[in-house]
């Protein structure tokens, strides 16, 4: 089996003027798991997943794909690689259908004429291996679509591309409870298909339900990092508040209150 990250970042370092944003960050994002990365606001999750996107480039530090040396400087650079996010605003069009959003500036043609057969194809292609089936047809308009439908396209359109690693920005925000259910069932989908996703998020309950591994940020730096099941709630949020962790000690017998005695 090879162990090799699909993504290492080491000592990522990002600042704004005198603001420090990530403090000399390490992150391993395996093939095929569910990473979620967690942090109180202003703990500098947003930040780093622009520098993963090519959004911004980092001040300090090295970024390893499949073990080999990257330089992630533009969007174009990380869609290069195949890493697609999906952010919170999801940027669809919701005057145009289900299709079009998917091509959206990826159009397909043959002789300089859209190829409108070619794509509704490749988007049911897509939407059936994510089990998407809640959509009525794939020419809706998307303004007709729930929020879980909504955010089931903003995926198949990332990774429709060939994507090997989805980013995911607080998926499941303002989402119902069938609707998140629906979404995290998604999020699942792409891991059992080999792909690695990064999920921020501030609902622990969703976390915890689809996360293989935890990384938690405190002001700019990784406190913690690792398997799922390492982590309790108790310890993640005293991890994001206080970028540290206070196990609970037994009292000794000598700390111990006496029995009443008779």
């Amino acid at each position: 089996m090879n162990d090799v990250p699909l993504l290492e970042l080491r000592d990522i370092s990002k600042s704004f003027g005198p603001v420090q944003a990530l403090d000399r960050v390490h992150l391993s994002v395996p093939t095929g798991l569910v990473t979620a990365l967690v942090g109180d606001n202003g703990a500098g999750k947003s930040v780093l997943i622009k520098c993963i996107s090519g959004i911004f480039a980092p001040d300090h530090g090295a970024e390893l794909w499949q073990g080999e040396p990257v330089h992630i400087r533009t969007p174009h650079d990380a869609a290069a690689l195949g890493i697609e996010t999906v952010y919170q605003d999801l940027a669809l069009c919701d005057n145009l259908d289900i299709v079009e959003n998917m091509f959206l500036g990826r159009e397909k043609s043959k002789l300089g004429i859209l190829d409108e057969a070619g794509m509704e194809r490749a988007a049911t292609r897509t939407l059936t291996s994510l089990s998407v089936t809640t959509v009525r047809s794939i020419r809706q308009v998307v303004a007709s679509l729930s929020g879980g439908q909504r955010q089931a396209v903003a995926v198949a359109k990332a990774v429709m591309w060939n994507s090997k690693l989805v980013i995911m920005d607080e998926p499941t925000a303002a989402l119902g409870v069938t609707q998140t259910a629906m979404v995290l069932s998604l999020i699942q989908r792409l891991a059992d298909q080999g792909i690695a996703v990064i999920v921020i998020s501030h609902n622990l309950n969703d976390v915890f339900a689809v996360a293989d591994r935890l990384a938690v940020l405190y002001l700019g730096r990784m406190v913690a990092e690792g398997p799922a099941e390492e982590f309790d709630r108790q310890r993640v949020v005293e991890l994001m508040t206080s970028g540290k962790f206070s196990p609970r000690r037994i009292p000794t017998q000598a700390e111990r209150p006496l029995a009443n005695q008779s």
